[in-house]
Order: C-alpha cells, then structure tokens, then sequence
C-alpha cells in the first residue's frame, strides 16, 4: 500500500488500523488529509488482507474537524468553489459508509465537527470516558451540512435539532445515550474494548459483513414492497453462496467455518 503523509496504516492479523496523524493540530481535516482518507477507505475496501478497519486518532484527540488554516483560506472562495471543496469532503464520508468492511471508530479523545461525521459514517463507535463531543458549526456562522445525512440516521432527527442548533458540547456518556457511539470506557480499556469487538466481526463471515452493509444502504431508498423483494433476492443469494454453504455445514457439523480457521 502506498506511503501516507497524514496517515498511518498499520495490518496485523487481518485488522487496519487508520489513524489520523496530526496531533500538533488535533487531526483536524486538511485537502490532504481528506483526499487520503479518501482514496485509503477506497484501496482497503479491495485489500484481501484487510478484514476490519479501526479508525482512530493520533495523541489526545480523535479530530477538531476542519483545520483552522482551512477555514480561513474559506473565507476568500466563490461559492462555486466552496460547493467542490464539500463535494470533496463528502467523498470523504462516502466512502468510509460505503467500505464493505466492518468499520470500528476507535474514540480516542475530543471529536468535533467533521470529526462527528467520521465516528458517524463507521458501522461501531467506542469511546474513550474522557472525551468530549460538539457539533459545534454553529458557532462558527455555518451548520453541519455535509456530515448531517450520516449523523441524522445514526442519532435521529430529535437529537440532531438539539445538538445542531445549541452547538453544545457533551460527554462521551451522553453520546452513548444518544446512540453516536455504541460503548464508552475507561481509556485504559479502549484498546481492549476495540480488540473485542474487532475479534466479534473476524467470527462473521466476510462476503455476510459485506452483503448487510450493502442490505442496509440500499433499503435507505426502497418502499416496503421494494424492500421485501430486496431482502428475500438478499437472503436467497447468500443460502446458495459458498459462503452461506459453508456456514451452515460448519453449525450442523459443529465446527468452526473456515473464514474462522487460522491461515496456513
């Protein structure tokens, strides 16, 4: 895999590791870092040797969001050029939702902004009981536009209304709460909390993670009679599949299926 400037990737026993690395700034989000993001979610989506990606921030914060030397240089673009620098952006996001591997934010520390955005557009959220949370656009003359579709489906329309037009900041238990993270710990059992859950999704089977995200973000736009043909295509392909075949013997046989089965 190619080298990162504002990243660092790292495998080890089928999980990566992306980690946001810019501590100095908070991770907070640069045309850089954004576009290898980007193209990092894209390549890991096709990495055979990747089967769960942890996403995670470098020193004591998880992402500021925007860079504050971004933000200023906003202040000088036409709205047409605004308009492309967010389409980048939601490329961003768009391709972490749509990565067909089971995707694990790693909450480190604070997460602002666009940094809700990333925590939002990963399948499990765990945090740390230290950090701290804010959608804080508001504060600054603007909303938080771009990341709202990813944030609205994960906390509901109620608490974004709250949390988007107060710009408040709330703890990593009130995030729980509200369903944008799915388990707060001490920060000295983050690491072992995600170790878990990653441990979970290596016992699923792979082409089964894939074929539910995909599931998920399609019944988004079909009514109900749509979504029953969906579901029943869905689940008749999977019975059939190889994988699906698998599986079943493994549980009537009572044996491990082989995407659990140790390599080599």
């Amino acid at each position: 895999m190619r080298q990162w400037q504002s990243l660092t990737v790292e495998t080890r026993d089928s999980v990566t590791t992306v980690t946001l690395d810019r501590p100095e700034v908070h991770n907070a989000f640069t045309p850089s870092l954004i576009a290898e993001l980007t193209a990092c979610f894209a390549a890991l989506g096709d990495d055979p040797a990747t089967r769960v990606i942890v996403l995670t921030g470098a020193g004591r914060s998880f992402s500021a969001g925007a860079d504050i030397g971004v933000m200023r240089a906003s202040l000088d673009l036409t709205e047409e050029q605004n308009r492309a620098d967010a389409a980048r952006l939601a490329a961003m996001f768009a391709a972490i939702d749509a990565c067909p591997r089971p995707t694990v934010a790693r909450v480190n520390g604070a997460a602002f902004g666009g940094g809700l955005g990333l925590i939002a557009a990963c399948d499990i959220a765990i945090a740390s009981e230290s950090a701290i949370f804010a959608f804080s656009e508001a504060k600054l003359g603007i909303a938080p536009a771009v990341i709202a579709p990813y944030v609205v489906r994960r906390i509901g329309e109620g608490y974004a209304r709250a949390l988007f037009l107060t710009a408040a900041r709330f703890s990593a238990a009130r995030a729980r709460e509200i369903g944008l993270v799915h388990e707060v710990v001490t920060p000295d059992e983050l690491d072992d909390a995600v170790s878990a859950q990653t441990t979970q999704l290596l016992t699923s089977g792979p082409h089964a993670i894939t074929a539910a995200k995909t599931l998920l973000r399609t019944l988004r736009g079909l009514d109900a009679p749509a979504a029953t043909q969906e579901t029943a295509a869905t689940i008749a392909r999977l019975r059939i599949s190889p994988e699906g075949q698998e599986g079943l013997r493994a549980f009537l046989e009572k044996r491990k299926p082989a995407w659990q089965e140790p390599a080599g």
